[in-house]
């Protein structure tokens, strides 16, 4: 019998459970579930008899280490910032991990430790980082297989609302951690085009959008993710001399949400002073000229263009944000402040379902000199609440990996991200019976 230890029990991790509880007879498998709330732990077990739950602290270095020790494979869904604690672990007693989550600079320096002790190290398993990686990458090896040389690659990802359940004027609400959604993107973005090193400092981002068509769904605008240049090594297109990934939203986010970036509500390194007696209207006025008799909304206008435009000030007023309601909360960040209002707005309702957009775009030249490029496309919409696209997109592509593992499909050891066949050509077909597919279209260019 194999045992499995799964660390963490939040939101996106109903699909991976389930999955490997569903496949545990078959495969005589044990699974416990380890959570800092065992109550949370044993919800997601849900009596099934294949399953356990515990109390699980990574910190508490005895416990942590006699439970991982009594395991044959650990995946962590523990916050990203303590995946390193995890993986130190699993090395030192030969445990091989997995998880969706980024392999930090923390992580990659357990490399060659891991290579010495034979362990697997499996990241960036869910959906972005993860279906991104496999549906790419199967689509570039085909390409370089058949002889063609690719001139361009661009990826977009966005989590958004289903469309029967897009009913505000920004056409969002959160489909996954709000504050990931306010401080996102923060920083310098670069990517390449026409072998131009091009950057986007954070406050002119939402100025530089472009526009795509996604299967059936129509037009969205996308957005220049913060390093796009890292891919070039990890998808092995170090010459491209194009690469852009970029985050999707519906048209008119951007526009709207670039109010928020040139006020500097997005900042999160600095106090509000007496935020929890200031109403939403002072705090917009705190950011204005001093100029006591006129109103807010036409002080925003006059400093912030983009505000001005009838259909982003609706938005902006259906949010609140110029409500004489007092913010309630103390010693707050403009990004905390931000993040409360939007949380009221943009909190999905009971029957709301989410949906997954992924687009990728190759422009290559083929083995006997035709330009051609490749479109493909994968929608996915949540079936309720707990399973939503984003759980279940997280959630199984993990799952369907560590099944491979554990039935020795896969031989890899060392930090290794799902860029090679033996993980992506399984995990992606097995995605297909769960109605995660990806849709391609070829064309001629020029």
């Amino acid at each position: 019998m194999k045992k499995i230890l799964i660390i963490g029990a939040g939101l996106s991790t109903i699909s991976l459970i389930e999955y490997l509880l569903d496949n545990a007879e078959e495969n005589d498998w044990q699974i416990t579930v380890g959570d800092i709330s065992e109550e949370n732990a044993r919800r997601k077990v849900n009596g099934n008899p294949r399953g356990t739950a515990k109390i699980f602290d990574i910190t508490d270095d005895l416990e942590s280490w006699n439970t991982i020790a009594n395991h044959d494979v650990v995946v962590s869904m523990l916050p990203a910032s303590l995946h390193h604690l995890v993986a130190e672990k699993c090395i030192d007693l030969r445990k091989p991990m997995l998880t969706a989550s980024y392999a930090t600079d923390k992580i990659k320096a357990l490399d060659e430790k891991a290579k010495k002790a034979g362990v697997p190290i499996l990241m960036e398993l869910g959906l972005d980082p993860g279906i991104d990686h496999m549906s790419a990458m199967k689509v570039i090896n085909r390409i370089k297989d058949e002889g063609g040389k690719l001139s361009s690659f661009y990826s977009f990802t966005g989590g958004l609302i289903a469309p029967e359940s897009d009913n505000n004027p920004w056409n969002y609400k959160f489909t996954w951690n709000p504050r990931n959604v306010v401080v996102a993107g923060q920083g310098v973005s670069q990517f390449i085009l026409n072998g131009r090193y091009k950057y986007i400092p954070y406050h002119r981002l939402f100025d530089r959008v472009m526009t795509r068509k996604i299967l059936q769904f129509g037009d969205f605008e996308v957005y220049a993710n913060r390093d796009s240049l890292k891919y070039r090594e990890i998808y092995g297109l170090d010459d491209i001399p194009s690469l852009y990934r970029g985050t999707v939203r519906k048209p008119g986010f951007a526009k709207a949400w670039n109010v928020f970036v040139r006020l500097g509500l997005t900042e999160d390194d600095y106090i509000i002073e007496d935020s929890e007696n200031m109403t939403y209207r002072q705090f917009i006025n705190a950011y204005m000229k001093y100029e006591p008799n006129v109103p807010v909304e036409i002080k925003l206008q006059d400093y912030c263009s983009s505000a001005a435009d009838p259909v982003v000030f609706e938005k902006l007023k259906w949010l609140g944000i110029f409500d004489d309601r007092k913010i309630g909360l103390k010693k707050a960040t403009p990004a905390q402040i931000l993040q409360k209002l939007l949380e009221e707005k943009w909190t999905m309702d009971p029957e709301d379902k989410d949906m997954i957009v992924m687009q990728h775009e190759f422009k290559y030249t083929t083995k006997s000199n035709e330009d051609k490029m490749i479109v493909s496309a994968m929608a996915y919409i949540g079936e309720n609440q707990e399973k939503t696209a984003m759980a279940v997109t997280v959630g199984l592509p993990l799952a369907i990996t560590t099944k491979l593992l554990l039935t020795g499909k896969i031989d890899l050891t060392g930090v290794n991200l799902p860029v090679t066949k033996q993980i992506y050509e399984p995990v992606l077909t097995e995605l297909e019976k769960y109605n995660i597919n990806f849709e391609e279209k070829e064309y001629m260019m020029g």
